[in-house]
């Protein structure tokens, strides 16, 4: 009998529920909601439901994911180390129609203008304390652009990882629901209603220098962010080159799908309870909405702007499409132009600043790290 509770012992003491913590147990029920809300209310559940099982088993204990060699530590290795935030920015320009920007390219000021709210934010957070690459790396939330808050987080805080992936994700699902009230705010039924003129025909030439351009261009200017950038537009210009059709399926399909389970899952693996319960959580969470509702208020406010200066051709409305959500902003941009005008389509407008905002939100990562520089390792 006693070689049998000796044995019993023994289970119980290899087991997890000997480490289980209440930590783990409030982590996994947050989980448990995160998956509810991606695969019973469809808010981003490519993203959101490998994010949500990833915080599972973060909060088992003693599966030795940070220590043992295996997949697990494969995943977290690519986080830690930028590699999968450029391969699915390779995968994002294969799907991106850089013709609406190259047709009207003053829409890349409306890209540049919601990266207002990246710079608020940063603002906040060195008010409430955070050190000045932990504020960089939070303020970048505002651009709605989960990869490349990793990309800056796992440079500059990764100690915040995956408080600010989650901040990002989340509010990149939420952008149906956040952003409409911000744009009605700031824009008025008769603007709303604004329809505007077909944009040109872009040609392949056209299409083909622009990455190419756009890479050599901001690469020299901002050399930290030549990764995002490079990728980004490599992958537009295996879709628009013409004779590089298997590489761009590869990129927009099999790479994409592939490298988003592993960012996503990882990610989730980075809400381990001793790191994400903390106060500090709470105001990245804030600060995080207070930067995206910042940018598509800079965004719609800078597109009253251009209205004014274009005589009233423009539609305030796609400046809300500057953040880097692509292309659910602009979607949104369409959604609701069209409930006051139901014969407006403003969702190839909106693209020019949604594709802008992606650039502008890297562009800003950049200037960020050759400013402030990356935490020392």
């Amino acid at each position: 009998m006693d070689a049998f509770i000796v044995a019993l012992q023994a289970i119980w003491n290899d087991s997890g529920f000997a480490a289980f913590t209440m930590g783990n147990a409030i982590m996994i029920i947050v989980g448990c909601v995160l998956l509810y809300l991606a695969l019973g209310k469809g808010f981003e559940p490519l993203l959101l439901s490998p994010i949500a099982f990833g915080c599972l088993l973060a909060n088992i204990p003693k599966t030795g994911f940070e220590t043992d060699p295996g997949v697990m530590q494969v995943i977290l290795f690519g986080i830690h180390n930028e590699i999968f935030p450029p391969l699915i920015f390779l995968g994002v320009g294969a799907m991106t129609d850089f013709g609406p920007l190259i047709a009207n390219p003053k829409t890349l000021l409306l890209g540049a203008a919601a990266q207002a709210g990246v710079f608020i934010s940063l603002l906040g957070a060195m008010f409430l304390g955070f050190t000045v690459q932990e504020a960089a790396a939070i303020g970048i939330i505002g651009g709605a652009d989960g990869p490349t808050a990793i990309y800056l987080a796992a440079k500059m805080a990764p100690n915040l990882l995956g408080a600010i992936a989650v901040a990002a994700y989340s509010y990149m699902s939420l952008v149906p629901l956040i952003q409409p009230p911000i744009m009605k705010m700031f824009t008025t039924e008769a603007d709303r209603k604004i329809v505007m003129e077909q944009l040109r025909p872009v040609t392949k030439f056209e299409k083909i220098v622009f990455p190419v351009v756009t890479t050599i261009v901001i690469s020299l200017l901002l050399p930290p962010v030549t990764a995002l950038i490079g990728m980004l537009m490599l992958g537009n210009l295996f879709k628009e080159a013409g004779c590089l059709d298997r590489l761009s399926d590869t990129a927009q399909n099999a790479l994409m799908n592939t490298v988003t389970i592993m960012l996503a899952t990882g990610t989730g693996l980075t809400m381990n309870a001793e790191s994400f319960l903390n106060y500090q959580t709470i105001l990245i969470i804030f600060l995080g909405l207070v930067a995206f509702a910042a940018g598509t208020a800079a965004g719609v406010i800078f597109g009253q702007i251009m209205k004014t200066m274009s005589g009233g051709k423009i539609n305030p409305l796609i400046g809300s499409a500057g953040v880097s959500a692509v292309p659910m902003a602009a979607r949104v941009s369409q959604i609701v132009g069209q409930k006051a005008n139901p014969s407006n389509f403003l969702l190839m407008h909106a693209m020019g600043p949604n594709v802008a905002g992606v650039i502008g939100t890297a562009v800003a990562a950049g200037a960020m790290l050759a400013m402030i520089g990356p935490v020392a390792k």
